[in-house]
């Protein structure tokens, strides 16, 4: 098909994912045909910066030698096997080198293929491990307000975002919210919020789920210092099992290789995905604890078996590919480059903020929310899209991202060196100045 004809049957068939398609209709759409390294190009043979890491799945560029080698000795051997009464090297190997890097105690790896499928199977794991346990009385679950755990439907029963979320409650469980911990007011106040429900509740909990230090989805929300470490404490001394969804903040991005680090934090069960296989390949783990693992053993009368499983469950050459991303990780020693990098990033994000249209700038390692503002200060009507807008200029001046209502997102692959960063950084500011002193006389003539 040439590119006309792509084009067509693109707008006959294809259903985008959170995109409202009467808009995509109108619009000419961009088709990726390759990417090198922080670079994707277009159908047309035009470069963009990939400062969003495809939707933060892409950890150490495209086209990475180390990962496409293994892809394909590994396809040269197995594409693929069930993981249900067998088993593969890949995903022997690739267990043992999560369990050596993730929080001590995680021991068991359990696969599927989206960061959604991971956070459901440790809501199903929590309360089926109370059911064996001798308190099937423990049935609730306490999520955050402006959390985002996945698509699914256990994953949206414990998501908090309205309109992600909203329209779909009356299909799902009830699950308790708590404050927002970013907007709470701080440590205490957000603790203290947990302390009163779990004093109230706390014998019907099953688990917490928390995204730790970002609620990334909900715009880069920061968690106030210390309160994943309080939550760890609180489910202890409430026998409650904390569920820790490391999709957005794992493998690096907040400048360890996992978030739960910085508060020297274990949960009993962690939810990795996004950037797990470098941004190759679908693939998902929800790591145990052993205590939970172990509440699943029994004769095969007792029904203890947990009764859940994919076709594609611990893909072979997904595995493959996780292996080499983290090969590279160590090779090039990823995590000791990353805290100049950060600081890098957070002395130009200075000078965007100057801006008089942005807002508060958000920045947890590699992850960035920069927050536009109008010019009382507040952020825009959520109708007029102006994120949209910045992200569609700077698609224009050469970069791709997506935004979160009013915030722009910045989440490069870490592999960036500080000049691509110094440059991604530059169009970012120069789209949002472009944008919103367009918008200003528009804006007042509407008033």
């Amino acid at each position: 098909m040439n590119k006309s004809e792509l084009i067509a049957s693109e707008k006959r068939h294809v259903w985008h994912p959170f995109t409202q398609m009467r808009d995509w209709e109108a619009s000419d759409p961009m088709f990726i045909v390759s990417g090198k390294g922080q670079k994707l190009t277009d159908i047309d043979g035009k470069e963009y910066w990939d400062a969003n890491s495809s939707l933060w799945v892409n950890i150490h560029g495209h086209c990475r030698p180390e990962i496409n080698d293994a892809i394909a000795k590994q396809l040269s051997a197995i594409s693929h096997s069930t993981l249900l009464g067998l088993t593969h090297p890949s995903a022997a190997l690739l267990a043992e080198r999560l369990v050596k890097i993730t929080p001590p105690g995680l021991n068991r790896v359990f696969y599927s293929d989206s960061g959604s499928t991971a956070v459901e199977i440790a809501l199903k794991m929590a309360y089926q491990y109370h059911c064996h346990t001798g308190s099937p009385q423990r049935s609730r679950f306490i999520a955050m307000e402006d959390s985002y755990h996945g698509d699914t439907i256990g994953a949206v029963s414990v998501g908090g975002i309205g309109l992600f979320h909203g329209i779909f409650r009356r299909l799902l469980f009830p699950v308790d919210f708590l404050p927002c911990p970013a907007r709470a007011g701080g440590l205490e106040n957000a603790s203290d919020a947990l302390e009163r429900l779990l004093a109230e509740k706390g014998h019907e909990v099953a688990a917490i789920i928390m995204e730790p230090l970002v609620q990334a989805a909900a715009g880069m929300l920061l968690s106030p210092r210390g309160f994943l470490k309080r939550v760890r404490e609180m489910c202890d001394r409430h026998g409650v099992l904390l569920i820790v969804d490391e999709v957005a903040t794992g493998f690096g991005r907040t400048g360890k290789m996992f978030a739960c680090e910085h508060e020297g934090v274990s949960p009993d069960l962690l939810c990795v995905a996004k950037g797990i296989t470098g941004g190759y390949l679908p693939l998902a783990a929800t790591i145990t604890a052993d205590r939970v693992y172990d509440a699943f053993l029994g004769s095969y009368g007792e029904l203890k078996t947990f009764f859940h499983g994919h076709s594609y469950t611990g893909n072979a050459l997904a595995c493959a590919a996780a292996i080499a991303n983290l090969d590279i990780f160590e090779n090039d020693n990823v995590i000791g480059s990353l805290p100049e990098k950060i600081e890098f990033t957070r002395s130009h994000l200075s000078s965007i903020g100057e801006q008089k249209h942005v807002g508060s700038i958000r920045q947890c390692g590699l992850m960035v929310g920069i927050e536009l503002v109008d010019s009382s200060g507040e952020p825009y009507p959520f109708e007029q899209a102006v994120g949209a807008l910045v992200c569609k200029q700077a698609k224009e001046l050469g970069l791709i991202t997506r935004p979160l209502g009013n915030v722009v997102i910045f989440l490069p692959p870490l592999s960036s060196t500080l000049s691509d960063i110094s440059e991604m950084l530059r169009i970012i500011n120069l789209a949002i100045a472009q944008v919103t002193e367009s918008l200003t006389p528009q804006l007042a003539a509407t008033a």
